[in-house]
């Protein structure tokens, strides 16, 4: 391997603060993760060698783009940072792009590229299929992305759907009437929702119907002109089903399905989003999204955790034994 030395010169000794992190916390990351390269501070140079001297160099760069975009680096980011690097990407491409800025001035960005991928799909496509394990922000961007549509007065209304089916439950079973019975069914949707437009606008919005939040069952025979659909959990619904939402799409709409094929819970298992890709590929404005366990933004165990079972689904095809 070629040995290489180079110096990268941060513009002010402003940011030197922050790209170093506290008591040097954010360098002694950079060093662990490329044991292969020597790091040297000196003023508001970072001189760099070793074999790895090119991706600590192209990782420095990077942060300092962040920090002149008014990104703040702390260790989570750091860390999606240097995988991203590893993986050849660029991160301040990624981290830069702005979604919606949400409720309380939080600015609602993707985390992974391939969350970037998957917002570039939404906005380029009139059905994406977001397919991924739990974790990945499927449902939260697609919402973020339908109040930003909404937002900007490309469509009339947010419609949000889901089957009513979960692992080990029946609807009989819970208290209430239908819609009381449906609620805790739909209840992540509301909750994104509200990450994204304060509890005052959302009532507003639910009420005068703006947005609508429904079982799936509910979109049977209409027709979903000017409208931002969501259907989550799609691994849950059955192909007749399937079938019936993607035909309820009308004029001016977007649509965006989201679903873990590794979570089915629908009778039977006769999955309606397990065979989409076969049947709708080359199919003009739809397109597909996979993100894997490199997309999870939680707890760096959930990502653990989803690598361990995409690995072994790899050498053990079939359903997972108890």
């Amino acid at each position: 391997m070629t040995t290489t030395q180079l110096t990268i010169h941060v513009p002010g000794n402003h940011l030197m603060r922050p790209l170093l992190g506290e008591r040097d916390e954010l360098l002694r990351m950079v060093e662990a993760a490329f044991p292969d390269a020597t790091i040297h501070v000196r003023g508001n140079e970072v001189v760099i060698g070793g074999t790895d001297a090119d991706r600590v160099g192209l990782l420095f760069g990077e942060l300092v783009t962040l920090l002149q975009a008014g990104q703040e680096v702390d260790p989570a980011l750091l860390a999606r940072t240097i995988d991203m690097i590893k993986a050849d990407e660029h991160p301040a491409e990624v981290f830069t792009t702005e979604v919606l800025k949400a409720a309380k001035g939080r600015r609602v960005r993707p985390k992974t590229s391939g969350q970037k991928r998957y917002i570039d799909a939404i906005a380029d496509n009139i059905i994406t299929f977001g397919v991924g394990p739990a974790g990945t922000g499927k449902s939260w961007l697609a919402v973020a992305m339908a109040v930003q549509a909404l937002q900007a007065k490309e469509v009339d209304r947010i419609i949000l759907t889901r089957p009513a089916v979960e692992a080990g439950e029946r609807l009989g079973f819970l208290p209430g009437d239908l819609m009381a019975k449906v609620d805790p069914y739909l209840r992540p949707l509301y909750d994104a929702l509200h990450d994204m437009v304060d509890a005052e606008a959302a009532g507003r919005m639910l009420e005068r119907g703006t947005v609508e939040v429904a079982p799936l069952a509910f979109m049977r025979g209409r027709t979903l002109n000017n409208s931002f659909i969501i259907l989550d959990e799609a691994q849950n619904t059955t192909p007749e089903q399937m079938k019936m939402f993607l035909t309820r799409i009308g004029f001016g709409s977007k649509a965006v399905i989201t679903g873990d094929s590794t979570q089915v819970d629908v009778a039977g298992g006769r999955s309606g989003l397990l065979s989409m890709e076969r049947i709708l590929s080359g199919i003009d404005g739809l397109a597909f999204v996979r993100l894997t366990g490199r997309d999870v933004v939680r707890h760096r165990i959930v990502a653990d955790i989803v690598d361990a079972y995409e690995r072994d689904a790899a050498t053990n095809p079939g359903p997972v034994q108890p």
